[in-house]
């Protein structure tokens, strides 16, 4: 069995303990809202740095997600490597290797091949994308680019080619190919097929919602460098690699029923209910404004698409909020899921695949609430 072994650098704890520190003590003075925020999420970065909490995290989700159906084997969403306790220490973390790439990486190569099939460079199909998104958000239009549908219907095409590829060189190896010695390669599937962002997104999404609202249970620091793009070798097409167990995050059933309610009045927009849940989970302002109590849930928990925000950077719209109606207290035990929710949406965007949090999660807050999971 082939491993990966995750070792701690000396003296890492001490220093990222200390920019944490810098940080609250700044923000103490300039913005005490987000002092608890940093508190939560300093308590988090513990088990970041005893790889035995971590192995112990990473196992708990693995069964969890597998129990789901959602991990494992074949036809599956994702992979969640097996970490191996025996041989894990404080500082050492021994794990299955998964073989895949990192997500980044494998957006980039997708990236060549969007460029190169519209016969231009990297820089001028990156160039033609902004001056395309520039006129939509003139016209008011929205960006998003193709459905799942779409991409399979691409990837359908581009797959095709391959095999009709791959029979002529199969016919000329066996034929001219025997008196010229001259082998013409095979491409695989996984080597000329686009990637389909939209369903990578909910897949994700998906996950996420599970070990949230059902597990309680959830890894709050779902970025892309903790994601690899891996295949499926039976069913041919890609899958998901989920690693990083640092911060995860465990909620009981209450705060679980609690989200799930907030997540179907965040859907249905119903700003009454909206604003005596966040109440209830510990916001408190100066007005208690629910136009404004609305706005920050919607933001931090939901939707931070263009038509909310103004297009603002979301730490500058938080600020227009607090300007809005100067806020006091938040709720500090759903810090780590609105981080989660946040790295997804912005994923999201960046493959232009915008999702709102709550009408993806909604069918799953149903089903915790009415079979009271």
């Amino acid at each position: 069995t082939k491993v990966v072994v995750k070792v701690c650098y000396p003296n890492a704890e001490r220093l990222l303990r200390g920019d944490v520190r810098t940080l609250r003590a700044f923000a103490s003075l300039a913005q005490p809202v987000h002092v608890p925020a940093l508190k939560e999420m300093e308590k988090q970065f513990a088990t970041e740095f005893d790889y035995r909490e971590e192995a112990k995290n990473m196992a708990r989700i693995r069964q969890n997600l597998m129990e789901s159906g959602l991990a494992g084997g074949p036809g599956t969403k994702c992979q969640v490597p097996k970490p191996y306790m025996e041989h894990t220490t404080k500082r050492v973390l021994v794990m299955e290797e998964l073989f895949g790439e990192k997500l980044e990486v494998a957006l980039r190569k997708d990236l060549h091949y969007h460029a190169q099939r519209a016969h231009q460079s990297v820089d001028q199909f990156l160039l033609a994308q902004k001056m395309e998104e520039e006129q939509k958000i003139a016209k008011g239009d929205k960006i998003q680019g193709p459905s799942s549908q779409q991409y399979e219907t691409l990837i359908a095409l581009e797959d095709g080619k391959r095999r009709v590829q791959n029979g002529w060189n199969r016919l000329y190896n066996s034929t001219l190919g025997l008196v010229s010695s001259e082998k013409r390669p095979y491409a695989s599937k996984r080597e000329v097929v686009p990637l389909n962002h939209a369903q990578l997104i909910d897949d994700l999404i998906e996950i996420h919602g599970y070990e949230v609202l059902v597990h309680g249970f959830f890894n709050g620091d779902a970025h892309p460098g903790n994601i690899l793009l891996c295949w499926d070798d039976v069913n041919d097409h890609a899958q998901l690699g989920l690693i990083d167990y640092g911060q995860v995050k465990p909620l009981t059933k209450q705060q679980r029923h609690w989200f799930a309610k907030l997540m179907i009045a965040l859907d249905d927009d119903n700003e009454e209910e909206v604003a005596k849940l966040i109440t209830e989970a510990g916001y408190k302002s100066q007005k208690m404004d629910p136009k404004v109590m609305n706005l920050y849930a919607k933001v931090a928990f939901d939707n931070d698409s263009r038509e909310i925000t103004g297009g603002q950077h979301i730490q500058l719209f938080m600020e227009q909020i607090q300007e809005m109606d100067p806020i006091y207290s938040l709720p500090k035990d759903f810090v780590m899921v609105s981080r989660c929710t946040l790295l997804l949406r912005g994923l999201a965007h960046a493959v232009k695949q915008s999702r709102t949090i709550a009408k993806a999660w909604r069918p799953i807050a149903e089903r915790v609430l009415a079979e009271d999971i």
